[in-house]
């Protein structure tokens, strides 16, 4: 309201230059470039939202099918602290360039796997690790590399505008994947998958590190276990866990669960799930950093979770688009509120590491909910395996209340607490 008073006391040609400069201070061309890059690396990775049909063609049943896509979180996982410490000792820019190199060298070698799926089962779950380190360390790296840059008044407009290009690429990715599979079949998709990696790579090479050297080192903040035991971390590494385990629903199943329905346009629910989420940043970026994080959390994940449980009654297109809208609502405030929660006012020197635990509990949430839905699906079914991805996200409004009863301060809503 301040800001807004200001510029109309000034003169209609200063009110302009003023809008424009503090425009340009969040959307400069190292913000702009990164986006660029990540939305490649993204499109890249979330083509792969396909890659059941790929397992199922080879033989793979569902349970196959969630272990095989677990283990690329699994990769993610395991490798988070090292990644997680090299972000901030090696600087965002040179780890993502690591993470482009093995997205763009990987997919490739999904070419090599013919014939049935258990002739090549073990040689595949060795790549998806290798893919799911590349992928972790692209994520942690651009997403660190964006907090670096983000003017840190305007923390949840930016990385939820950041976000877009990851948003974008869900969409972009499997609606690409989709027709180049059933018009040119499965290699020419992990071609194009590697290639679309590879744009990525380049875009970024010309950009300057984001976090410098000071006198000629970084400096050297707490270990990775001690700033996942600060208790701001903790809760928002157990929301994230959650909305990593219900994510793993919608992006490892949906495919077979609409395959399994006859339904023509697969993609749709991406469509629909990125197009909400857009939008959600577009029109209401500045909504969490003017009321605060706690109040937009709890009904994301609702939001989210509501989405999910929509699928339950999949029948045909229309269900299919509204379960990917108001998941895409929900997942379009709540991942930048939680990062924001988990990096506001945290010194440069350890903001890899928590964007790495708060990307890492996504991941590990993603490969338990991939694991235990896919035995779930072949056992219970698909409608049994939404509700309880439904739940995991309903469950977190419960969680974040718990966790932040009793932890006020005038600074910051819930809780301020360095560490």
């Amino acid at each position: 309201m301040i800001e807004r008073a200001c510029f109309r006391l000034l003169p209609r040609p200063l009110w302009r230059i003023a809008f424009i400069r503090r425009i340009d201070m969040l959307y400069s061309f190292s913000f702009i470039a990164m986006a660029f890059a990540y939305l490649c690396i993204g499109s890249s990775f979330s083509s792969f939202a396909l890659l059941p049909l790929f397992i199922s063609e080879r033989g793979g049943s569902a349970a196959d099918i969630g272990i095989i896509m677990g283990t690329f979180s699994l990769a993610s996982v395991l490798c988070r602290p090292w990644i997680s410490e090299m972000v901030d000792r090696i600087g965002r820019k040179k780890s993502f360039t690591m993470g482009c190199v093995l997205t763009t060298v990987l997919p490739a070698c999904y070419v090599l796997f013919r014939g049935n799926l258990f002739s090549f089962y073990i040689p595949l779950l060795l790549v998806r690790i290798v893919h799911g380190v590349g992928l972790a360390i692209c994520l942690t790296a651009a997403f660190t590399y964006a907090v670096d840059i983000i003017p840190k008044e305007r923390l949840n407009e930016g990385i939820g505008v950041f976000g877009i290009s990851g948003l974008t690429g869900m969409a972009a990715g499997p609606v690409i994947a989709e027709v180049i599979i059933h018009n040119f079949g499965f290699d020419c998709f992990f071609l194009t998958a590697a290639g679309v990696a590879a744009v990525g790579l380049l875009i970024h090479l010309p950009l300057p590190e984001s976090y410098a050297d000071v006198g000629g080192h970084r400096a050297k903040g707490p270990s990775f276990l001690n700033v996942l035991g600060n208790h701001r971390i903790i809760t928002v590494s157990l929301l994230a866990f959650l909305f990593g385990f219900g994510l793993a629903g919608p992006c490892n199943f949906v495919a077979p669960f609409a395959h399994e329905k006859q339904l023509p346009f697969i993609s749709l629910y991406f469509i629909t799930y990125s197009l909400a989420a857009v939008l959600t940043r577009v029109l209401g970026g500045r909504l969490a950093d003017r009321i605060g994080e706690e109040h937009i959390i709890p009904c994301a994940l609702a939001v989210t979770g509501g989405g999910l449980l929509l699928l339950i009654l999949l029948n045909g297109n229309t269900t299919l688009a509204l379960s990917g809208l108001m998941s895409g609502l929900g997942h379009g405030f709540l991942y930048p509120s939680l990062t924001a929660l988990a990096v506001r006012r945290q010194p440069a020197e350890i903001r890899g590491k928590i964007t790495g635990i708060f990307t890492g509990s996504i991941d590990a949430g993603m490969l338990i909910g991939s694991i235990a839905l896919g035995y779930v699906a072949e056992y219970a079914g698909f409608r049994i395996l939404f509700l309880l991805a439904g739940f995991a996200l309903l469950s977190g409004v419960l969680v974040f209340k718990l966790r932040t009863t009793g932890r006020s301060s005038p600074e910051n809503p819930i809780y301020m607490e360095n560490v």
